[in-house]
């Protein structure tokens, strides 16, 4: 389990072999897992100063790995005890997101992102998303997009800085929305598709 907290941005040495090998001041163990741009992959090798996971070939597309070079996000799983401060994100990612829009709002920058429409129901305005395995607030949900608002510090400090129309993202919804979703959506949802309204009416009753 992680926070989406980023540990820090790590240097990529290597990816080959499907063996992608980092540098970076955290130091694991072999057999540790580590959420890598958000995807939660096992430690395999150490080296003086470097690590190395393995991707299988289904990791590979599953992500984006347009993503997996120069530099990347790294937060190790989280150990009993340990400081909560993001929000629980379990290092599965759900889909791919593409940047949409980049628009400057004062002092902060909006990123529109737009993901498959199976996956949008689970997008909630102010709930949780994961991008890259950065912990963010949903600002609004919009027909095929959400809308994230991300302040300097954090487009300093992480992939955002680099993030371009047409960039690909590995994208995971928040665990409680899909856990709520699917405990209470109808059996048949072509037929009484189910909307939020219908499930804080639901909650409101317990």
């Amino acid at each position: 389990m992680f926070t989406g907290l980023i540990r820090e941005m790590a240097k990529v040495v290597s990816f080959q072999n499907n063996y992608l090998t980092l540098k970076a001041k955290y130091q694991p163990k072999i057999g540790d897992s580590i959420a890598i741009n958000g995807a939660c992959l096992t430690v395999v090798k150490i080296a003086s100063g470097t690590f190395s996971v393995e991707l299988s070939p289904e990791s590979q597309k599953i992500l984006a790995m347009e993503n997996y070079k120069d530099k990347v996000h790294i937060e190790p799983a989280m150990m009993m005890g340990d400081r909560f401060e993001g929000h629980i994100v379990q290092g599965h990612v759900d889909c791919l997101g593409t940047i949409k829009t980049i628009k400057q709002n004062g002092n902060s920058t909006d990123f529109f992102i737009t993901l498959p429409s199976e996956y949008l129901k689970y997008i909630i305005p102010k709930g949780s998303v994961t991008i890259d395995g950065v912990s963010l607030t949903v600002n609004e949900v919009l027909k095929d997009s959400f809308r994230l608002t991300i302040i300097p510090h954090t487009i300093e400090n992480t992939l955002f800085k680099r993030y371009k129309i047409g960039t690909k993202v590995n994208l995971e919804t928040d665990m409680f929305a899909r856990y709520i979703y699917n405990m209470f959506k109808p059996k048949d949802e072509k037929k009484d598709k189910l909307t939020w309204t219908d499930v804080e009416k639901i909650m409101a009753n317990y």
